[in-house]
């Protein structure tokens, strides 16, 4: 019988074999590292249980919600405001409500680089979203997916891939069950007064003990009663008719039916 030859490296070892490919290997018990470079949430609670410290660009970030509207564009607010205020494009695809933009200008947003696109089909808002996110030309791309087959997912995660923008999906907080190839998912609900909870399901690094309950700005022009507030708080953020801004559903539903059939099913 031979002798076995084997040797185990030692702990100090195996640690400077681990530093130096930190995009290949990571341990259950710690956070993950990637060498894409993160941006701030604005939320320093929420930064600390995001790998580097950030939102990660060029990958899908799932925000599953127990019902829409009940503060993801003011949980986003602090990063689409330093993207927009830096004259990069913000995607708004396929919102359930119009966003109020008063509310969002006094959050210190630069409309000038919102540009908002409405679909109502879900294979029209896949195929505006993969055209999207081939641009690489936005800051970040917000798209609401109430409806989404896996292998859509797993085509939108391979074209964010392309691209250096920041990627969220919006779906509803029934899809936690599901798989999903985003690396980084999180369920978002209402909390109390007027806060946001934030329990973090999928993430390179180790689970996540318990949510994090976020503080939400509540811009001003919210806090008045619909009738009192002045048309003046809101026709200058009125985008005009011809606006470039804007999508309509007629136009991307016919643009979408042109080019649809020379995508993979």
């Amino acid at each position: 019988m031979l002798a076995s030859t084997t040797r185990f490296a030692t702990p100090a070892v195996a640690n400077a074999l681990l530093a130096t490919m930190p995009d290949t290997v990571w341990r259950g018990n710690q956070m993950g590292s990637q060498r894409a470079v993160t941006t701030p949430s604005g939320f320093s609670a929420l930064d600390r249980e995001l790998p580097n410290g950030g939102w990660p660009a060029s990958v899908l970030i799932e925000l599953l919600l127990a019902q829409p509207g009940i503060g993801e564009l003011r949980l986003l607010a602090p990063l689409i405001a330093s993207l927009t205020q830096a004259k990069k494009t913000v995607i708004l695809m396929a919102p359930p409500h119009i966003p109020f933009a008063a509310a969002l200008a006094e959050l210190g947003i630069d409309l000038t680089h919102i540009l908002l696109v409405e679909a109502e089909k879900p294979a029209d808002r896949i195929w505006a979203i993969e055209q999207a996110l081939k641009s690489a030309s936005f800051g970040a791309l917000l798209c609401w997916l109430p409806q989404c087959r896996a292998d859509h997912l797993r085509r939108l995660q391979l074209a964010a891939g392309g691209g250096e923008g920041l990627t969220f999906v919006f779906r509803p907080a029934a899809a936690q069950h599901e798989s999903s190839p985003a690396p980084l998912r999180m369920v978002c609900r209402a909390a109390a007064s007027g806060q946001l909870s934030v329990e973090v399901i999928k993430r390179r690094g180790p689970v996540h003990s318990q949510p994090v309950i976020l503080p939400l700005a509540v811009p001003a022009v919210l806090d008045q009663p619909f009738a009192e507030r002045r048309v003046a708080d809101i026709l200058p953020f009125t985008l005009p008719v011809n606006s470039r801004h804007a999508v309509d559903r007629p136009a991307l539903s016919a643009t979408a039916t042109r080019y649809r059939t020379a995508l993979p099913a």
